[in-house]
């Protein structure tokens, strides 16, 4: 009996939320005795760089190389993740809460018979129930739930479960599973994906700006402290609106939600929409020329003063540093 993840990756490499899963199904079959931890990839990626998964915790990775899983297409993912639990005698399967995970681990929910458990936050207790903390209402709150089906479905949140990267890379193995073109009547037709050194979901920093910087001319300072952090860009609703920056910067309850280590407010006033989208990051670093700014309420840290003064000093007091 082994526990199963499934992986992502992107632009060669294995997401690092995929590996926080990795670890996290570590320590749970240490917690439970199940065995081996096995990682699962689809689609085309090389072999060396899915040995990395070793090093948070994989004792093998399986990899399905079929150029056409690739893509995504959601139904066809469900279908090799379904096989690929069979074959290993899994009875528990681990993931990154992401938009494909959600649809994928939703459609295994059924494949499998499985319950399925989304945001989890921590290690299952075990003694008696299988108990499940999970992070609710946007990061607001938490809520426990108890699986009771032999087969059980675990999305783990970002940045909610340590890293460990101190093992050693694992053996690669292909596995086969049979498609049919049933699995891909779904077709992705194109697909826009965001540009820049670091994306937002993936981001473990993220330097942000609001309507509090005055034109788009005023992003140079941003982007600077981002570069010198290695943080992703966002900003508000409103400054996407109105074309200040492009919309997948966009960060709050209707664009991207991020979790990083640490997220930096520049002139964000901290609507209750924008905190929706950021209120699960570990840190929250706010500046703003006003006291009164909502967004001070759900900082860890808070700098009130002109962002023009205050984030070139502070960037370059970061480049002293770094």
């Amino acid at each position: 009996m082994s526990v199963l993840v499934y992986i992502e990756h992107a632009e060669g490499q294995i997401k690092k939320t995929s590996l926080e899963a990795i670890s996290f199904a570590q320590a749970l079959s240490a917690k439970t005795g199940e065995g081996d931890v096995v990682a699962l990839a689809l689609g085309t990626i090389e072999h060396s760089a899915l040995a990395v998964a070793g090093t948070a915790g994989a004792s093998k990775v399986l990899h399905v190389h079929d150029e056409r899983l690739s893509a995504g297409v959601i139904q066809a993912h469900a279908s090799a993740v379904a096989q690929a639990f069979a074959k290993v005698g899994a009875k528990t399967l681990v993931l990154a809460k992401s938009s494909l995970g959600d649809a994928v681990a939703a459609r295994l929910a059924i494949k499998l018979n499985a319950g399925l458990v989304s945001n989890v936050v921590e290690l299952p207790h075990t003694d008696g129930d299988y108990l499940v903390k999970r992070s609710i209402y946007t990061g607001k709150a938490f809520a426990e739930t108890v699986l009771t089906t032999e087969n059980k479905i675990l999305a783990v949140k970002k940045n909610a479960i340590e890293l460990k990267t101190d093992g050693e890379n694992a053996p690669v193995e292909d596995l086969a599973v049979s498609l049919e073109e049933s699995d891909f009547a779904s077709k992705i037709t194109s697909t826009d994906r965001a540009t820049g050194d670091v994306l937002l979901p993936e981001a473990d920093v993220v330097v942000s700006g609001g309507r509090g910087l005055k034109g788009p001319e005023n992003w140079g300072m941003v982007e600077d402290m981002a570069k010198t952090l290695g943080a992703a860009t966002g900003c508000s609703k409103p400054v996407s609106d109105i074309g200040w920056r492009p919309h997948h910067e966009h960060v709050g309850q209707t664009g991207v939600k991020v979790a990083p280590s640490l997220y930096i407010a520049i002139g964000i006033s901290g609507a209750i929409q924008h905190l929706a989208g950021v209120n699960s990051s570990k840190c929250i670093v706010v500046i703003n020329k006003d006291p009164e700014a909502p967004f001070f309420k759900a900082a860890d840290y808070g700098i009130v003063g002109d962002a023009f003064e205050v984030v070139p000093k502070l960037t370059e007091a970061f480049k002293a540093e770094l």
